[in-house]
């Protein structure tokens, strides 16, 4: 039975909506022969100059060229985006219809992601895109970290998203797969579900 005080659906993306594999993605800057791939890379939150194009604080030129600074001479700033993009294996289609009926049910839904330009406009798009629609058109609003210039778990980006989109935490359910993300919302008065791998957002709805 629907929790008439929850009003809206606050989504992270990786590991809720889009499969992840964070070993593709070590792989794949190691074959380029970036030194200690494996450094730059967590579970949740990313390192260095990665973190650094999801808060906002370095742009996609500069990411580039930082990188190309420790990659092989010749190395070109597709096959940089190439393997960073790796790091996504897509949104499997049942969960788009879900977010379609959870939308014509009545809930409100947002997106709230750590994300980067380059997957945001390369396979995210893309991905949103394989049923014929837009991210718009399952999303009633959406947060990104490179926008915000913050990421979760800071409170910031939790008290940007509140003003950008217009909403209550206690009317607002957060659905994360980081403990560190939902505690933090937790803490700001969200209602929160840390979805567990293996698990489906669906089990996890009110």
């Amino acid at each position: 039975m629907q929790n008439p005080k929850i009003k809206n659906l606050l989504f992270d993306l990786g590991g809720v909506i889009v499969d992840i594999e964070r070993d593709n993605c070590v792989e794949a800057f190691a074959r380029l022969g970036l030194p200690d791939a494996e450094s730059y890379f967590g579970l949740y939150a990313q390192n260095g100059i990665f973190m650094g194009i999801e808060d906002g604080s370095v742009s996609v030129d500069e990411f580039h060229s930082h990188l190309r600074e420790k990659l092989p001479h010749g190395t070109g700033d597709s096959e940089i985006d190439q393997a960073f993009q790796k790091f996504i294996t897509g949104i499997p289609t049942h969960r788009l219809q879900t977010l379609e009926r959870l939308r014509s049910q009545g809930y409100r839904l947002y997106l709230l992601s750590n994300t980067n330009p380059i997957m945001w406009h390369g396979i995210l798009a893309s991905e949103f895109a394989k049923l014929g629609k837009r991210r718009e058109d399952y999303f009633d609003g959406m947060v990104t970290s490179f926008e915000a210039k913050a990421a979760k778990p800071d409170a910031q980006i939790f008290h940007y998203t509140c003003r950008a989109l217009g909403i209550v935490p206690e009317e607002t359910l957060f659905f994360d797969d980081s403990e560190a993300n939902t505690s933090a919302a937790a803490a700001l008065g969200f209602n929160t579900a840390l979805v567990a791998p293996g698990t489906e957002f669906t089990a996890y709805l009110p």
